[in-house]
């Protein structure tokens, strides 16, 4: 069975308005696929999230369970998005993917290269983000 996600209210905000706003965007699958995530969410006080859920900002390393290989990324606003530095944007298919979920969820998902079954190996988040 799928995880359910979990945001902070602030990056839940931050989403929501962010589909709002994407509606004319070229990402439409991913920002339907998000609004379903948003709505099915659990919002949570930022002080009572627990350190290894995702989260925009988080650095997380994320597994292709058949695969085995591995992604090391930072989930950040599309404006800030930088594949060179690792960074890639919340609109992206795997980040939409992975948000609000924690450490050895595994999460089955449909990415540009087919049906994955993702694996959260590790997640950080900075204190001031």
């Amino acid at each position: 069975m799928k995880p359910t996600p979990i945001l902070t209210i602030t990056d839940y905000n931050i989403l929501r308005e962010l589909t709002k706003k994407a509606k004319d965007s070229n990402n439409i699958r991913e920002i339907a696929l998000l609004t379903q995530e948003l709505d099915r969410a659990i919002i949570s006080d930022e002080n009572t999230l627990d350190e290894d859920i995702i989260r925009i900002n988080s650095h997380v390393i994320i597994e292709d369970v058949k695969t085995k290989k591995q992604m090391n990324i930072q989930i950040v606003m599309p404006s800030q998005s930088n594949i060179n530095e690792g960074k890639v944007s919340i609109l992206a298919p795997l980040c939409v993917a992975v948000i609000g979920f924690k450490e050895n969820d595994e999460v089955e998902w449909q990415l540009p290269s087919g049906i994955k079954t993702l694996k959260v190996i590790a997640v950080t988040n900075s204190k001031n983000t």
